[in-house]
């Protein structure tokens, strides 16, 4: 089997639906993934600039929005 034919059956989109916002603020990542990735690893992605697209702050807290941060997930999943 092929990366590309596991990641196709792969359905992030679950994730959304069960979550109660439309944004995730960086520290609860690992609930929103069930423990798959971890705050830092959102972190170090943002620095290196490979994390999901349209991050923000408010105050000191970063978030994302779940769409963006499902396409992102998605795009590393093998």
């Amino acid at each position: 089997m092929n990366k590309k034919s596991i990641t196709s059956r792969l359905d992030f989109s679950d994730l959304a639906k069960k979550w109660p916002s439309t944004i995730v603020y960086r520290g609860q990542v690992g609930k929103f993934t069930g423990g798959m990735v971890a705050a830092g690893t959102l972190a170090n992605a943002d620095s290196a600039g490979k994390g999901p697209v349209g991050r923000f702050r408010i105050g000191k807290k970063t978030g994302y929005r779940v769409e963006n941060l499902i396409r992102w997930l998605e795009s590393r999943a093998s």
